[in-house]
């Protein structure tokens, strides 16, 4: 009877051993294959648990490698955005650029003594943002009491960009160049002749960088430019029919063949200058 009460109780013993081990086998199990996932949910990396004596278990920091991204794309080289002061005058499109009155388009502007360099950018185009809009003009004027990035507007242009009210505002600017229609045209300047010839680039998206016309002899021969934006060869260029080429600042080229002398006039090219 003894001995059956202890085999009965050894049994038990066995059982309940047996249990209790499938039982924390149970609860190890899913922590020993723990998975770590980022707050994102971007990436997951799995890790072995670390047991230290009878601390609680201490999951290790993984070290994540974000997904790599693109290189930002680098800023147009174009135009740098320029910053300054923009002011306001009557003005009336004409003006050191040698430009005629454009009385029905008033979005022109003069420019600082530093930027406007040699006449370098006479009629070339700048978006301006001012307090409270952004306006395009024309440059045809030079305004030598500007400080360096001051632009001195059209009334009507300062008024797209400010209250008239303020007379000066803070500024930022850039060269752009908006389609504009119809080809470059050619203007030689009044008094040029074979011996003293003068020429105007006009209706231009781009600004011009050089001018040159072909000689007697076959050779391109570059024309110097005055500061009232007129490419002066002051030895002239002959008679004609003349070739032209002219590049933009972007170093976009248009040649012209078979253009006439008109002395005080105009003679269109046969193309406009791309964007950059």
């Amino acid at each position: 009877m003894k001995h059956n009460q202890h085999l009965s109780i050894t049994l038990a013993t066995v059982v309940c051993t047996l249990a209790l081990t499938l039982f924390i086998s149970a609860l190890v199990s899913p922590l020993v294959n723990a998975s770590y996932v980022h707050a994102d949910n971007e990436y997951e990396t799995h890790l072995p648990l670390i047991m230290r004596g009878d601390e609680a278990p201490v999951q290790p920091s993984p070290t994540l490698t974000p997904p790599s991204e693109p290189s930002p794309t680098p800023p147009p080289s174009d135009e740098e955005i320029r910053y300054g002061e923009g002011t306001f005058y009557g003005a009336t499109g004409a003006g050191n650029c040698s430009f005629d009155p454009t009385p029905d388009n008033l979005m022109v502007a003069a420019l600082n003594e530093t930027d406007y360099g040699n006449a370098d950018v006479c009629g070339a185009y700048v978006e301006a943002t001012g307090p409270q809009g952004v306006v395009i003009v024309r440059i045809v004027d030079r305004c030598p009491e500007c400080q360096p990035g001051d632009i001195d507007f059209s009334g009507e242009a300062f008024a797209r960009i400010a209250n008239p009210v303020d007379g000066r505002v803070p500024i930022s600017w850039r060269i752009v160049s908006p389609e504009i229609d119809g080809p470059i045209v050619y203007r030689f300047k009044e008094g040029s002749n074979p011996y003293w010839t003068a020429v105007q680039i006009r209706n231009h998206r781009n600004p011009i960088a050089t001018f040159e016309y072909l000689d007697e002899n076959g050779q391109f021969q570059t024309v110097p430019r005055e500061r009232y934006n007129y490419f002066v060869a002051t030895s002239g260029m002959g008679p004609g029919p003349y070739t032209f080429r002219v590049t933009d600042r972007y170093g976009h080229t248009l040649t012209d063949n078979n253009i006439v002398f008109v002395e005080n006039g105009e003679v269109a090219g046969s193309a406009q200058f791309p964007a950059p």
